[in-house]
């Protein structure tokens, strides 16, 4: 599960996108919508008469949610309508219900994966140097490798925002 931006993550972001999507052809993975990939789509316009953009379909057609069992993963939570939203961040915490279940989302670097009652935050910043991080929602396991930042992404510190872990 890639829980977006997999785009303008990196130096090679064209790389990167054809790894994905081949892991995503193969039934390996699913890739869904970030506000990154939401961007890109909004600045990938067809000229009349050319031929369809393969990746102007590709990203039209990325979920904004997957649903497992008792859990769902998303780019960055719901708004307070339940619907997913690529932009939320702290909202969020203050207003979600548990009513989907346990939610794991990215978009919000963090230090280290962190768990706040019914959310887990998986982005830990590998772009800007932290880990690359995979989790299982089924037995809450964690994998980490290190990432390398590339020179094209400034150091950022992975400070975590304020959450109220009494109200998710």
């Amino acid at each position: 599960m890639f829980c977006g931006d997999v785009i303008n993550r990196g130096p090679d972001t064209a790389s990167t996108m054809q790894l994905v999507w081949s892991l995503v052809t193969a039934g390996q993975a699913t890739w869904l919508r970030g506000n990154h990939e939401q961007a890109r789509l909004q600045t990938l316009k067809e000229p009349e008469g050319s031929s369809p953009n393969p990746w102007l379909m590709r990203l039209q057609h990325l979920p904004t949610v997957f649903w497992g069992h008792g859990w769902v993963a998303t780019h960055a939570g719901f708004d307070s309508n339940g619907h997913p939203d690529l932009t939320i961040r702290e909202p969020f915490w203050e207003h979600y219900d548990g009513s989907h279940g346990l939610v794991v989302i990215g978009h919000t670097p963090r230090p280290d994966v962190e768990r706040h009652g019914r959310i887990v935050m998986v982005d830990t910043g590998a772009v800007y140097g932290g880990k690359l991080s995979a989790y299982c929602p089924e037995t809450a396991a964690v994998v980490q490798v290190e990432g390398v930042r590339e020179s094209t992404a400034a150091p950022r510190n992975l400070t975590a925002p304020s959450l109220q872990a009494d109200r998710c």
